[in-house]
């Protein structure tokens, strides 16, 4: 079964879709240029490694008066200037390529933010949906992944704790309507893939967001 590591190149293929891409956050590949640009047009952003998965290394920055914030696993600093922040960022990534995603305020449960795993496998010639699940972030962390002590929860149910009851189905089939579209786009790419787990955001107005799509999803 093949395996696509690199994040940035399946966002790539997604981006060139006009249904896909308009659930896809604004993004660029890390620079400090770029890193002070999105911060100046969003109020934060998430920093990751075009290769990782578990939320390992993934960092969040948000603006702050007189300065900016820098979120890391469960640590909080805060950073007076511009060129601290990069300093600290550029210790954490180590020289490796890495991607500035706009920041989804995603809705929340217990004041902790939520998010929804989507996973698709192929059988013989056709996709099923295997699993909608929501991921419930630990207390005081911003990533929701299992491995970090997420919650997992069934997906519907999750969605009840945040949205009318009569807006639920409709959610659940935003996400599993984008996933197979973009399951489509990403097969034709690379061929032999058999498994893809897409991570989607729901923000507070109720738009759908994909913040990342693996080929080797747990």
């Amino acid at each position: 079964m093949r395996h696509v590591a690199n994040k940035w190149t399946k966002f790539e293929i997604l981006l060139r879709h006009d249904g896909a891409s308009k659930h896809v956050p604004a993004m660029r590949v890390y620079s400090s240029e770029s890193l002070k640009a999105m911060l100046q047009q969003f109020s934060f952003v998430v920093a990751k490694p075009f290769i990782g998965t578990g939320g390992h290394l993934v960092v969040k920055i948000e603006r702050a008066q007189g300065g900016y914030f820098l979120h890391y696993y469960g640590s909080k600093k805060r950073y007076g200037t511009f060129e601290g922040l990069v300093a600290a960022l550029n210790r954490i990534r180590k020289g490796r390529q890495y991607m500035v995603q706009q920041g989804i305020h995603l809705t929340r449960i217990g004041g902790r933010p939520v998010d929804y795993r989507v996973k698709m496998v192929k059988t013989g010639r056709s996709w099923a949906i295997r699993a909608v699940v929501g991921r419930l972030a630990r207390p005081g962390l911003f990533v929701t992944n299992i491995c970090r002590g997420g919650t997992l929860m069934r997906g519907r149910d999750a969605l009840r704790r945040t949205f009318p009851a009569s807006l639920v189905r409709s959610k659940i089939a935003t996400m599993v309507g984008v996933a197979r579209t973009c399951t489509f786009l990403l097969e034709s790419h690379f061929p032999g893939i058999g498994a893809l787990g897409y991570d989607f955001g729901v923000d507070r107005q109720g738009r759908v967001w994909i913040l990342e799509v693996n080929t080797n999803p747990h």
